[in-house]
Parts: structure tokens; C-alpha cells; sequence
């Protein structure tokens, strides 16, 4: 198995993360992104949508973080990470929805404008944030964890952006709880960091 990665991308690193976590073995293949290596052969090929991360397991690509997370869950991570029972599953992938859509739009693209210069709307990825970070206070404020009452691939998906909420100049330390959860992970078995965290 082979993770394409960026080290300091979130998206690649909660890959990364959660196999760590599960102790799944991966070789994990370097990309040059400012080079533009993921939009040539053969990443191109493997992602046309010219993104990382891209996972290689035998004959099966995969691209979307959310994807590989939910893919990776199934195969080696077991009930605990990804259950099939279908409330459950589908609490597990509301959260999922929100890294890829209202974490992403906010902490993410704030992240992208201020550490790498992107050029997207600071103001705007800032309300969206709060917005997100303020529905993230009040959830763990009644629970430990995002999904249910363990840590699941939710948790492992949204995790990144907001614990580099930082770097985007986010104020993610002014919500104990989002904190406290984010202190929670870290203290996970096999936990593993990355530039930032």
C-alpha cells in the first residue's frame, strides 16, 4: 500500500494519522506539490482532479482524504473506527461531510491564505471558522468525542484543520472544549504529529 503525500498538508496527514492509530504499514511516497508533481503523469493519471493524498492499495486509487479514511476504516480499522449499523454509520459520515465541506471553507482556507498565500477571501474562511468552531463548542460540550462515544474516523477527519486553526490565524484556544478534544486525540495511542501541531 502507498499513501501519495504532502507533509504539510491536513488532508494527507489525517491519512497518515489514522494509520498510525490502527498501526497499518504504508509507504508513504513523497510529493513534490510545489513542482507540481501532482499535475504530471503519473499522479495525473492516478487523480485527475490534481490532488493529494492519493492511495495505491494493490489495483484500487483512491483520491478524497474522506474517502481513503472511510476505505481504510472498512478494510482495516474495524466497527470501533467506521460501523456498519446504519444510524451510527450515518452519524459517522455527517462529520465527514463537515471536514470536507464547513471545515474545509473555514479554518482550511484560512490556513491556505495566510501560511501559503492562497488567494481566497480571509475574512470570509474567518466567519465561516467561527461559525464551524462554535458548532463544534456546543457538540463537545455534551460529549467527548464528535460521532459517538469513542473516537471514529469523524473525529480523525476534522481533526487536522482545526488544530491548525492557528495557522490561519483562527482562535480555536478560545473554546475549551474544541481544545479539550483536540487534546483527546493527541493523547490517543499511536498518536502522531505534523509541522504545526
Amino acid at each position: 500500500m502507498k499513501l501519495y503525500d504532502l507533509d504539510l498538508s491536513g488532508n494527507c496527514y489525517k491519512i497518515r494519522l489514522f494509520l498510525s492509530l490502527i498501526g497499518q504499514e504504508c509507504e508513504i511516497v513523497p510529493v513534490d506539490f510545489l513542482g507540481g508533481a501532482h499535475r504530471q503523469p503519473p499522479l495525473s493519471a492516478m487523480n485527475p482532479f490534481l490532488e493529494i493524498p492519493i492511495l495505491v492499495d494493490g489495483e484500487l486509487i483512491l483520491r478524497d482524504s474522506q474517502a481513503i479514511l472511510v476505505y481504510l476504516a472498512r478494510k482495516y480499522g474495524g466497527e470501533g473506527w467506521l460501523p456498519t449499523e446504519p444510524g451510527a454509520l450515518a452519524q459517522v459520515m455527517e462529520w465527514l461531510m463537515a471536514a470536507e465541506n464547513e471545515i474545509a471553507r473555514g479554518p482550511n482556507d484560512a490556513r491556505l491564505h495566510v501560511k501559503f498565500g492562497v488567494p481566497l477571501d480571509h475574512e470570509l474562511a474567518l466567519v465561516r471558522t467561527a461559525r464551524i468552531l462554535d458548532l463544534l463548542e456546543a457538540r463537545l460540550a455534551r460529549r467527548d468525542w464528535l460521532a459517538l462515544g469513542r473516537p471514529t474516523i469523524a473525529d480523525i477527519a476534522c481533526f487536522p484543520y482545526v488544530a491548525l486553526g492557528h495557522e490561519g490565524h483562527a482562535p480555536v484556544g478560545a473554546r475549551a472544549h474544541v481544545t479539550d478534544w483536540i487534546n483527546r486525540i493527541k493523547a490517543l495511542p499511536n498518536f502522531i504529529g505534523m509541522p504545526g501541531l
